[in-house]
């Protein structure tokens, strides 16, 4: 299963790689919109993880151009973000996220998600 990871902050970044590695994902990972972009230009992905705030263009941007461009468009897409009130939700999963998942956030419970959006566990 290939993942591409979003995140402007490195040491989240770093953290989440490690995690989705150790359980034998592969997984790119994009520092800010623009280079997510890039990305998925390039693959085909099973999942896209997206930080809300990045610069360049932010997760619900990326999430319209996935949405609009086709390509990778069956790909599950979840966002990350600090900001969890309801009506930020509802925006990130009117734009097309299929699902959200609001920071902070243990590893373990990333991985459970992320397991589940791709295994049905």
């Amino acid at each position: 299963m290939r993942i591409l990871l979003a995140e402007d902050e490195e040491i989240l970044r770093m953290l989440i790689m490690d995690t989705l590695e150790d359980e034998d994902y592969v997984v790119d990972e994009a520092a800010d919109g623009q280079e997510a972009m890039e990305f998925l230009k390039m693959n085909v992905y099973d999942l896209v993880i997206l930080d809300y705030m990045m610069p360049l263009l932010t997760g619900i941007e990326v999430i319209q151009n996935i949405r609009r461009e086709g390509h990778n468009k069956d790909a599950k897409i979840m966002m990350l973000s600090a900001k969890s009130q309801q009506h930020e939700q509802d925006k990130v999963l009117k734009a097309g996220a299929d699902y959200f998942m609001a920071k902070p956030f243990s590893p373990l419970e990333l991985l459970d998600k992320v397991n589940g959006i791709l295994h049905g566990i």
